[in-house]
């Protein structure tokens, strides 16, 4: 506890000091501010996660406006999967960011406002019982200490109204002592008169010190009531600022997308699509495809032979495709893309990288006859495989 100097009683309203009358304002105050900051606190962090939504729609309509063009651009094989990749992504981000929006409002905004309804009590007639509670110790602790400040300035007014009566006289004796035409009685008078002041000015400096010691003597105490007040205040203010840093704390777990393993693993999983682009790979899958590496029709002898007038479908197809279909010179070697189980018996079934023989073209319905290493044959949809 620290010991007022003597001049804090002299400075009377011009000290801004708490310990003068009526200076613990700022003090009652903060709890009215605490109310009004979690009110700006919600509105901001709403707006935030308006802001985010936002973004999250932005993403969503960018992705979607680009998913097509992405799709029927000129590019292919593990450049294509790249850029797709950057629109699988912008999903995936917009799902997040809209997750944070959510989280905002429901999470963090719920979580002040209840606890702002909890902590905050107001009454009839406006204001809260927490401030008015420590407004009123406050005014119950300084009530004694106004009186004696009081009682003191007025002390100090009238010791300093003597003084300057005393100072006033002296001077006038001086000027008389100093000054012949000023007769003798006239001097002996203004000394008279300056002793007189000089007696009045002690016994005024006397009362005056006297408030002064009563006034110093109450100090401690006044002190110790003011503390005792301010303590109170200070721990509803610790609870405040603690909530808050926990409030302020889940804001910045829901925004901080460097820790979240969803962001990571969207980027995560573009960057190892970005670095599987592979020329070599892309460039071979063209030749085969566009290039000298396709399977060729090459010329040969077709016997002709009587058109039979059976149901279209498939059977037909398989059975004018044996006619009509080119045969391909020692088979194409492809690879399965997918899976494929057949659905009937004259259909070839295998596993996604199963590597086999394509020995008959494509057919008008979109049917390749293809034989596995073991010399089974069958049908398969040409679309399921590569080129190897």
């Amino acid at each position: 506890m620290s010991t007022p100097s003597s001049q804090s009683s002299i400075a009377g309203s011009n000290n801004h000091s708490f310990w003068m009358p009526g200076n613990y304002q700022p003090t009652v105050k903060r709890t009215e501010d605490a109310f009004q900051a979690c009110n700006d606190i919600v509105a901001c962090f709403q707006e935030r996660a308006r802001v985010e939504r936002q973004y999250a729609q932005q993403l969503g309509e960018w992705s979607n406006k680009w998913k097509p063009v992405v799709d029927s651009s000129p590019l292919y094989g593990s450049l294509l999967k790249a850029w797709q990749c950057f629109m699988s992504s912008a999903d995936r981000l917009a799902s997040l960011h809209a997750s944070i929006c959510r989280s905002l409002v429901s999470e963090d905004g719920d979580r002040v406002r209840t606890w702002q309804k909890d902590t905050f009590h107001k009454k009839l007639f406006g204001g809260f019982k927490e401030s008015q509670d420590i407004e009123t110790g406050f005014a119950r602790a300084q009530k004694p200490w106004a009186k004696r400040l009081k009682k003191l300035d007025k002390a100090r007014r009238a010791y300093h109204k003597v003084s300057r009566k005393q100072q006033a006289a002296r001077e006038r004796e001086v000027h008389a002592h100093g000054n012949p035409d000023v007769a003798i009685d006239k001097q002996k008078k203004l000394q008279e008169e300056r002793e007189l002041a000089q007696q009045g000015a002690e016994k005024v400096r006397g009362r005056y010190e006297k408030v002064l010691e009563e006034v110093n003597r109450y100090a401690p105490r006044y002190m110790e009531e003011m503390e005792s007040i301010f303590d109170q205040s200070q721990d509803e203010e610790r609870k405040r600022i603690v909530f808050l840093k926990q409030a302020f704390l889940s804001v910045h777990k829901h925004l901080d997308v460097t820790n979240n393993e969803t962001v990571r693993a969207v980027y995560n999983e573009l960057n190892d699509t970005l670095m599987a682009i592979d020329e070599h790979e892309d460039l071979r899958w063209w030749k085969n495809t566009y290039g000298p590496g396709m399977p060729t029709d090459w010329p040969h002898f077709q016997e002709w032979m009587p058109e039979k007038k059976n149901k279209r479908g498939k059977k037909e197809v398989e059975k004018k495709a044996t006619i009509e279909r080119s045969v391909i010179i020692g088979g194409v070697r492809v690879r399965a893309m997918y899976d494929y189980v057949g659905q009937e018996t004259d259909e070839l079934s295998f596993k996604a990288g199963e590597e086999f023989l394509k020995i008959e073209e494509e057919d008008d319905q979109g049917w390749c006859r293809g034989m596995k290493d073991d010399g089974c044959e069958g049908l398969y949809p040409a679309n399921y495989v590569e080129a190897v």
